[in-house]
């Protein structure tokens, strides 16, 4: 399970006094434990939960390095993203522009969606297609260039 690499990745950070690292396993940590606790005792924690704490800790990252680099403080938006390379490697392998179009045309097929007016519905399609290996905000992108041919 994913939770025991984590742990397992906490540790030996700790052990290589890699602060980086350590810091950012500590806060992703903490996010899991505080869903296990909204979650009850007695669930266990699957590898999605994990993944979409993965994945909105590394949006904020994002989210906060944008508006670091706005305000002038390059080190911080630099520390910002080097969080977001220590997140990465624990979410799945991400899907291409040519897999993403793939699924895009297969799904397409699927609903009839031919048109603009269908893009929440291809949307959907496509992002349960996906299962967490495509950010939204690349096939929203992709979605629209094929909608709009």
């Amino acid at each position: 399970m994913l939770v025991q690499d984590i742990t397992h990745d906490l540790t030996q950070a700790m052990k290589a006094r890699e602060e980086p690292k350590l810091s950012t396993l500590r806060m992703l940590k903490a996010e899991l434990q505080k869903l296990q606790a909204d979650k009850g005792k007695g669930v266990e924690i699957t590898d999605d939960d994990v993944h979409g704490v993965i994945r909105r800790l590394i949006k904020q990252r994002k989210d906060a390095a944008e508006q670091y680099k706005a305000g002038g403080a390059n080190d911080r938006a630099e520390s910002e993203l080097s969080e977001i390379a220590i997140l990465e490697p624990y979410l799945p392998k991400q899907l291409g522009d040519d897999e993403i179009d793939a699924l895009i045309s297969e799904a397409a097929k699927e609903i009839n969606a031919s048109s603009p007016k269908d893009m929440g519905k291809l949307m959907k399609a496509v992002m349960s297609k996906a299962k967490g290996q495509a950010d939204g905000s690349r096939v929203k992108e992709r979605v629209n260039a094929f909608l709009n041919k």
